[in-house]
């Protein structure tokens, strides 16, 4: 067998292709199993073993004479590189592929729709769950018998991936299609919890459900509290399974278990301490300010032309920062196929800092968003512009730039939060598996 990392043809470039099985096929599944198992990191006498790998290794009866429609993007890998689509295609009957923003392949830019196609040389229908519809329509699920999904989210309530998640169990609980959720750990680990609860009036596809900023929880767990909280339409003709992980520690961020082996997740999420830095500067994006696109450090650099980087850093380091040191950078946002075509201050140099993370544990994303747009306020108010619907949709609720602009502290703001935070916390309690 090469000993190469098996890639899934099914996305080679960028198409959809389906091939035959062989007489050895099985035995080479087998092994691929058997060496995704063997080649996770092991921390003392435990490995992390996901749901994807659960599901060939100890549920494969649940596949079989199945016509079977996935939720898959680059992400649903087995630890030693195969795709979980490859595997399935080759053993079983997989009819239609569904995928979230970003496509198939990871490689379509933030807020860009895509839609359904059909290579001729594949019997797998695909269809885009962020083009015309965001959630599968009747029609797309016509003569599928089970719904698999199987995303690595960030554990941030704007990453649309647990969005799609939400719309997809409603469409299998309308149309009662059976549905196995398979679970993946949770990047940011699984015990801090920030950020303002989504109020209702707020939701859209970039805050799906009342939930913290970062609710630590995984996709596992965050069907549960769906389900539990009564959010998915018909919810009593959803007949779900959810497959567990093994081994994980909700204590431990990612590296604990993947050294050096982050799947970029999309395509301005391209390692971990972006994902760890991006609940709280994705807050930029609700303003005139540039929040990295347009640059190979999306959310790890923040400017505009008009800021003094030196000026900012003083004002945000009177504000407790701790975990991260900031530094002052230039940086001109360009045109990046499959990150962003139309950065913000395109091809006009910007100044503002770079944020390096020195401590993840003792970092608060959310907070450090809160801090820095206020820092910027004070130092730039009439600069400073508010998209306040995207800004509102990300924060949650529409009181948060009023406080910023009447010059209440951040310290303030972020325990405003406390009771409802608590109040989560509470519910959240009951649908933790780990």
């Amino acid at each position: 067998m090469n000993s190469k990392k098996r890639r899934c043809p099914l996305i080679k470039s960028g198409h959809l292709f389906y091939f035959k099985r062989s007489a050895s096929l099985p035995f080479i599944i087998f092994l691929c199993v058997v060496s995704s198992l063997q080649c996770q990191t092991k921390k003392g006498n435990n490995q992390l073993i996901t749901g994807a790998d659960r599901l060939i290794s100890e549920y494969s009866n649940l596949l079989i004479n199945k016509k079977i429609g996935v939720v898959f993007n680059q992400t649903s890998q087995l630890p030693n590189g195969t795709h979980l689509l490859d595997t399935l295609s080759n053993l079983y009957n997989v009819v239609s592929v569904f995928s979230p923003e970003h496509g198939l392949k990871g490689n379509i830019e933030a807020g860009k729709k895509f839609f359904d196609s059909k290579n001729s040389s594949s019997k797998i229908k695909f269809h885009s769950l962020y083009g015309l519809w965001k959630k599968p329509t009747k029609e797309m699920l016509k003569g599928i018998d089970l719904l698999i999904y199987d995303l690595q989210d960030i554990g941030v309530r704007y990453y649309t991936y647990i969005s799609t998640l939400f719309y997809v169990l409603e469409a299998a609980a309308e149309n009662k299609i059976p549905i196995i959720i398979l679970d993946r750990p949770n990047p940011l680990n699984g015990y801090k919890i920030e950020g303002p609860i989504l109020n209702k009036e707020f939701k859209s596809f970039i805050g799906i459900a009342p939930i913290a900023v970062r609710y630590a929880m995984t996709a596992g767990e965050l069907t549960n509290y769906f389900m539990g909280e009564g959010l998915i339409k018909n919810s009593s003709d959803l007949n779900l399974k959810i497959i567990k992980l093994k081994n994980w520690d909700r204590n431990k961020y990612y590296d604990y278990y993947y050294v050096n082996n982050w799947q970029k997740t999309s395509p301005n999420i391209p390692d971990l301490n972006t994902a760890i830095v991006y609940p709280g500067t994705c807050l930029i994006e609700g303003t005139n300010i540039s929040e990295g696109r347009g640059t190979f450090h999306p959310f790890l650099q923040i400017g505009a032309p008009f800021i003094n980087p030196s000026k900012l850093i003083t004002e945000i380091e009177k504000l407790d920062i701790q975990g991260v040191e900031l530094k002052p950078i230039k940086f001109t946002p360009k045109s990046i196929p499959g990150m962003s075509t139309f950065p913000k201050y395109k091809d006009a140099e910007c100044e503002g800092i770079k944020i390096i993370l020195t401590n993840k544990e003792k970092f608060n994303s959310v907070e450090f968003g809160i801090k820095l747009v206020y820092a910027i306020n004070k130092l730039y108010p009439k600069q400073l512009k508010f998209r306040n619907e995207h800004f509102n949709r990300l924060i949650g609720n529409n009181i948060t730039i009023k406080k910023i602009r009447a010059g209440i502290k951040p310290e303030e703001i972020i325990l405003s939060w406390t009771k409802e935070l608590n109040d989560f916390k509470k519910i959240r309690n009951k649908y933790l598996f780990y």
